[in-house]
């Protein structure tokens, strides 16, 4: 029997190609203990910090664990793709994974290093964003008077997180640093809602 040869880089594309579904996927189960190991390592690895950053630090472990409450067997894409799409698929895995990876992990990942390199007053999108994301919760959820995923670590951790990263903050940041979190907070969310908006629209 002849056999065919294989082409390696057909297969490896494959394989990424599987290994990148797995992932975008799946993400949201590392990210929470990825969440919950962070809290653990909270105290040593912010010793000295002044209590702006300590706060700061936390905005990142704490969304973690809000995205297992909210994406947890796919659940906030179906139901984005229920109330916003009529059905149809206007958010896709892909671009859940984006969204939470790129667009959350990432620009808070940075705060923290702006916290510790030029001060608490460079990263205030971090607290911004926590109480905007709890706004877009509660307001549809009051409207409707039934629970969205993610609803629930959004009023308990979020705000008051959010509130104490603004608070522990005023003595070292200016309006205009409050000022340029908040646009950016607000532009975020957005920009998904557009995106949201115009796939619907191109369906």
């Amino acid at each position: 029997m002849q056999r065919h040869p294989v082409d390696a880089s057909s297969s490896a594309i494959a394989v990424n190609g599987s290994r990148l579904s797995r992932l975008s996927d799946n993400w949201v189960y590392g990210g929470a203990l990825a969440g919950i190991i962070l809290l653990g390592l909270t105290p040593t690895l912010t010793v000295g910090w002044a209590s702006a950053d300590v706060m700061i630090f936390l905005t990142l472990p704490i969304y973690m664990i809000h995205q297992y409450e909210e994406h947890d067997a796919d659940r906030f894409r179906h139901f984005m793709n229920k109330e916003m799409g009529d059905g149809r698929e206007a958010l896709t895995r892909p671009a859940v994974f984006i969204i939470n990876v790129l667009g959350v992990w990432a620009p808070l990942a940075a705060c923290i290093v702006l916290a510790r390199s030029q001060g608490a007053g460079s990263a205030m999108f971090a607290g911004w964003l926590l109480l905007v994301n709890a706004l877009v919760h509660a307001g549809p959820a009051l409207k409707t008077r039934t629970y969205n995923p993610g609803l629930f670590t959004a009023l308990v951790l979020f705000v008051p997180l959010g509130a104490a990263v603004l608070v522990s903050s005023w003595p070292i940041t200016s309006l205009g640093q409050y000022g340029i979190g908040l646009m950016m907070a607000i532009l975020l969310h957005a920009a998904i809602m557009i995106y949201i908006k115009w796939r619907i629209a191109h369906l």
